[in-house]
């Protein structure tokens, strides 16, 4: 049946006027119709005067260009219908036309005419189809008329008319490459356009004709980033990924500071550096000098410039897009731009994109393999989302492998290793071969479970299934080599599979492993070899290689018992079909069996043979593959794929930053949307919405930090000229500390710039105004029993008095600039909370979480307006201050920040052993500040946090002044997640900040357990085999007596002593901070010294550490 009278039936058999009927009985010859009478009558519909025919006959045209049916020869017919007034038929006859212009280009430009005719139809749709279909025919003749074309459409009044302009510009650049000049101004005009739905079609032209000339992004840069949310989401990819080398460009590499941090405080070395020669000239010292002030010039903290902020925090919302491509294209551009700490939000979203097609998950799987090799922590959490489904593709199952096997590290292996176990019962036979691929890397990577590894594999030799056993072979071969002396038992079971293995690359893995260690297996080697050489005329080539090499090894070391098998070997391959192995025998007979004609090689053929190999080193197929941009397809293919453009290396110093500065029009850009928030800020402080340097990006700059510089942005310069004096946070802490400025007393987790305290203190204290006449007496009381200055109580009536009229901008000035000269203003705030919990300040129960007599953080425990509340009722300092927790002489200090490198400033810290309050899975840091110089040091806080996958840090509350000469305390908490990974952080003052780590030892990680006896046997006997690590000592002369052991481990550790009834015996028990894992620790001592050290303990690798530094504290 053809194709029309199936168009019928689905319209419900019904034919439309003036088409003849095909009969529906097959001997009618319906079905054996040629194609022509078909078309005939939709020609005949095409050349009636009725609109109502035509429409319905390019309906029908359309419908089978959509099925794929070749519609061509009916471009005649429809061509003529260009001119229809109808424009419902007039839109479809563009659509033919741009599908098939190219293929009949002569009809096509005979028709141009009308088609110019169309460029000036008041139908914005017609405009942009004419464009279209003109763009489509494709000769080299109509190339000015297709520019002039493009030029007019790019000015037209509609937006979709100019992202037709803006499509048609890759086409005529292919067409005729010379006219680039003329496109590219009109590829500058269309990029200076505000609206969204031209933007993405721009930047694709852009990048097709004139990627080179970023010059064109930089006045409409902070445009395209606010565009950005609102652009169609393949236009959201175009433009991320342009974004993306455009920043690699022109902004400073964020983590240029990360080697700093890892070689623990390299200021100081650049400090000591101009001392070491000191007999060199004195022009040679000054030009020493002069370097290193360079290299300290280059190492000043890193400030991110306040567009490369715009730009990530204006992606960032694009990871919740439905489009995978949009996720992996905002995924790809953290990964290449954002700051170490900041990269891990993209984690979550690619993990969503795993629950995609399998297609989406093989693309992401790639990419995630990439970025897990360097940025392994921020995976880490979502190890589970990458465990393999028995209904996996086998190719995601090797990438899913692949992941698990990067994300491997000492605290989850034994997980991992659970989870490769049930892989290998797979029937999928290319899976259960990398399974064990992924268990030889795993090995090779963490030392701890090595031996583990080694015994499991070769479990697996004795396998059922061949592939098994061969891929097992081959990756035992490679584990040995680390260590081949203490495996001679598992080089002898190797041997005996020879009998069975059958698979090539398996056989020849064993014999080069006799061959290798034969001075270790001296019995089992030459009975191998006269096996071998039964078989040698049967085997492969690759197992023949091994078998000469054997052979020549063996005659070697053991030439009494293998000469005449070796000169067997030697002629059997001497004869053989294939030329390699004919050519090795003919070379090692000359080597090991010397004649008068063979050179002096002979005399070194045992160093040839039987040089030490080094370990072959297992690394990931992904580790060199992020060189190509993330999610492009030279990533996926791992080979430069045509049109790929390289990503740039950051800059060394940053390029002009004001060349993105625009000129500020007084009305408001359409782009922008200003919310309520921002409305409110308006108000409250005169002064432009957009600041001078920051042009189009404004409302987003403003919102987070107001200074009237660029360089003042929220990235932590902590700028004061904006006379907000707020101390800048990450962008996402600021912008939430914003929004919730109403909710001050409910809130405090997070430290609140000035600014919003002394709006909310306008706000409330009218509100309270009233409130406060009628409690004077209580006030008054209050004021008697208090011992604060007079200077303070002075300073908050004042300041209730001004804010009496807040509803004036002029008043609210005042009190800014009163606020500024004076920050003693914030008690006011606190004493106008007072009134409101005035019944309960003297229960100081209701507030505190636990009765315990360490006082953390007080951020943490007390709302602000409490603390000064507390300061009011004459508490005194000390009762406030952490200070109270006081180290006992035997706690360790650790140096945090040097007195030299602080400027002044001198920073430690000891692990207080003390519980911390508000978490108790974080263990108490005490920090000892002392100001060496002569100024006085203000604002001491932390910001810029940067720590490993679920480690977790509560600030140390900010210290407002420490004067000069004077000391403070402070403590905060640092959940270390159980691993001696560092928290890295910046110690900011009011001037500098200095990157500052914390690393520490395992026994702070623990906290003492009380046990009985028998509990204590009781756990033990749970915590065995490799659970259990014992170890042999020679105790320190001043270390034999009891006292002095407990000392020593007590110091090393934070475990508590558990009862005993042997003397020779001493048991401490604890747990770990995080999880709580036990740990047992025994030292039994022996006769003259000798001891034994045992730990048992749920977690291996804290364990192992645990045994090294109580050995060291034993014997030193």
């Amino acid at each position: 049946m053809s194709s029309s009278s199936a168009f019928n039936d689905e319209k419900g058999g019904s034919s439309s006027v003036g088409e003849p009927e095909y009969g529906h009985d097959p001997a009618s010859g319906g079905i054996f119709s040629s194609d022509y009478k078909r078309h005939d009558d939709l020609k005949e519909m095409l050349d009636s005067n009725k609109d109502s025919l035509k429409l319905e006959a390019m309906k029908r045209i359309v419908a089978m260009i959509a099925r794929g049916k070749n519609a061509s020869d009916l471009f005649p017919a429809v061509v003529k219908n260009v001119a229809c007034k109808n424009i419902e038929v007039k839109k479809l006859v563009y659509v033919y036309l741009v599908r098939y212009a190219e293929e009949q280009q002569d009809l096509a430009l005979l028709s141009i005419s009308t088609f110019q005719r169309g460029l000036k139809d008041p139908n914005q749709l017609i405009r942009a189809s004419a464009l279209r279909v003109l763009s489509s025919i494709r000769v080299t003749i109509i190339v000015p008329i297709m520019m002039l074309a493009i030029k007019e459409a790019a000015s037209d009044m509609s937006p979709y008319v100019r992202k037709t302009a803006a499509h048609a510009i890759p086409k005529l650049y292919s067409l005729d490459p010379e006219q680039k000049d003329q496109l590219i101004e009109v590829i500058e005009k269309l990029l200076a356009d505000k609206t969204t739905l031209v933007a993405g079609s721009v930047v694709m032209a852009f990048e097709e004709v004139c990627p080179e000339r970023i010059d064109l992004i930089h006045k409409n840069y902070r445009k395209l980033c606010n565009l950005l949310i609102d652009v169609e989401e393949w236009g959201q990819v175009v433009i991320i990924n342009m974004l993306t080398r455009y920043a690699r460009t022109q902004f400073l590499n964020p983590n240029i500071n990360e080697s700093l941090l890892e070689e623990g405080g390299g200021g100081e070395k650049t400090f000591y550096g101009s001392d070491e020669d000191e007999d060199e000239d004195d022009e040679e010292k000054e030009k020493e000098k002069k370097v290193e002030a360079a290299a300290m010039a280059k190492r000043k903290p890193y400030v991110m410039d306040p567009d490369h902020r715009l730009l990530l925090r204006n992606t960032k919302p694009l990871l919740q897009s439905r489009n995978a491509a949009v996720v992996m294209a905002v995924a790809q551009l953290y990964f290449h731009l954002a700051p170490k700490a900041e990269v891990g939000v993209i984690a979550k979203a690619l993990v969503r994109l795993l629950r995609s097609h399998s297609e989406v998950q093989y693309v992401v799987l790639q990419n995630v393999a990439t970025m897990t090799i360097k940025r392994r922590g921020m995976f880490e959490p979502y190890l589970k989302s990458f465990y393999i489904r028995s209904t996996d593709p086998t190719q995601i199952k090797i990438l899913k492998l692949e992941v698990l096997t990067n994300l491997a590290n000492e605290t989850n292996i034994s997980t991992i290793l659970r989870e490769f176990q049930t892989y290998i019962k797979s029937m999928d036979k290319d899976f259960v071969a990398a399974t064990i691929q992924a268990i030889g890397r795993c090995a090779t990577n963490i030392g701890e479970v090595r031996d583990t590894c080694l015994n499991g594999l070769v479990q697996l030799l004795s396998n059922r299934d061949e592939l098994v056993v061969a891929e097992s072979v081959v990756v035992i071969k490679k584990l040995l080599q680390m260590q081949p002396e203490k495996h001679s038992d598992i080089i002898k079971h190797m041997a005996k599979l020879t009998d069975n293995i059958q698979v090539p690359m398996a056989r020849a893995s064993i014999l080069w492993l006799i061959g290798e260690y034969c001075e270790h297996v001296p019995k089992i080697a030459p009975d191998v070899l006269r096996k071998m050489a039964k078989s040698f005329t049967n085997e492969e080539d690759i197992v023949k290689l091994q078998i000469l090499n054997l052979a020549a090894k063996l005659y070697l070391t053991n030439s009494k018992q293998t000469k005449l098998l070796t000169q067997y070997v030697l002629n059997l391959a001497k004869y053989d079909q294939n030329y390699d192995i004919r050519d090795r025998a003919r070379f090692i007979r000359q080597l090991i069996v010397p004649t008068e004609k063979s050179g002096a090689l002979s005399k070194y053929a045992k160093k040839l043979f039987l040089a030490l190999k080094p370990a072959p080193v297992l690394e990931s197929p992904f580790k060199d593959r992020d060189h190509f941009q993330l999610g492009s397809l030279s990533h996926l293919l791992n080979a430069k794929a045509g049109g790929y453009q390289e990503l740039p290396d950051w800059p060394e110093t940053a390029p002009d930053p004001s060349v993105r500065n625009v000129e500020v029009k007084e009305s408001v850009p359409e782009w922008t949307k200003c919310s309520s928030r921002e409305k409110r800020k308006e108000k409250k402080v005169e002064k432009p919405f957009y600041s001078d340097s920051e042009g189009e990006s404004g409302p987003t700059e403003s919102a987070d930090s107001e200074s009237d510089s660029a360089s003042g942005s929220e990235s932590g310069s902590g700028s004061e000229g904006s006379g907000t004096g707020s101390e800048s946070e990450e962008s996402e802490e600021a912008s939430v500390s914003e929004e919730e400025d109403e909710e001050e007393e409910k809130k405090t987790k997070k430290r609140e710039s000035k600014k919003p305290v002394q709006e909310s203190e306008s706000e409330q204290s009218s509100e309270e105004e009233d409130r406060k006449r009628e409690r004077k007496s209580k006030q008054r009381k209050s004021e008697s029993e208090s011992e604060s200055d007079e200077e303070e109580d002075s300073e908050s009536d004042s300041s209730q008095s001004e804010s009496e009229d807040s509803e004036s901008e002029a008043e609210i000035k005042k009190k800014k600039k009163a606020a500024e000269s004076k920050p003693p203003s914030k008690p006011v705030k606190k004493d106008t909370k007072k009134e409101k919990k005035e019944m309960s300040l003297l229960d100081l129960d209701d507030f505190e979480p636990t009765p315990s007599p360490q006082v953390t953080p007080v951020n943490n425990l007390l709302s602000n307006s409490l603390v000064t509340d507390l300061e009011g009722l004459s508490l005194s300092d000390a009762v406030l201050s952490p200070a109270t927790i006081a180290p006992s002489s035997a706690l360790k200090s650790y140096e945090l920040l040097h007195r030299i490198t602080g400027e002044g400033l001198s920073v430690e810290y000891c692990f207080s052993r003390q519980p911390f309050s508000p978490d108790a899975n974080m263990v108490a840091v005490q920090m000892h500040f002392t100001n060496n110089s002569t100024s006085d040091t203000k604002n001491l806080h932390m910001e810029d946090v940067k720590l490993q996958s679920g480690m977790r840090v509560k600030d140390f509350p900010e210290i407002e002044l420490l004067p000069a000469g004077e000391k403070a305390t402070a403590v905060m908490g640092i959940d270390f997640c159980d691993s001696t990974q560092a928290a890295n952080f910046q110690l900011c003052t009011h001037t500098r900040k200095f990157f500052v780590s914390i690393q520490p030892p395992v026994g702070e990680l623990m906290r003492p357990v009380f046990l009985t006896e028998n509990e204590f046997k009781k756990e033990q006997g749970q915590l065995m085999g490799m659970n259990e690590i014992a170890e042999k000592l020679t105790l320190d002369a001043k270390c034999r007596n009891e006292h002095a052991i407990v000392q020593r481990v007590t110091t090393a550790a934070n475990l508590s002593r558990v009862p005993c009834g042997s003397d020779k015996e001493c048991r401490f028990a604890g747990r770990t901070v995080t999880s709580g894992s036990l740990v047992l620790v025994t030292v039994a001592s022996r006769e003259e010294g000798a001891a034994q050290l045992m730990v048992n303990c749920e977690k291996m690798l804290i364990g192992t550490m645990l045994v090294k530094d109580i050995l060291l504290a034993l014997t030193q």
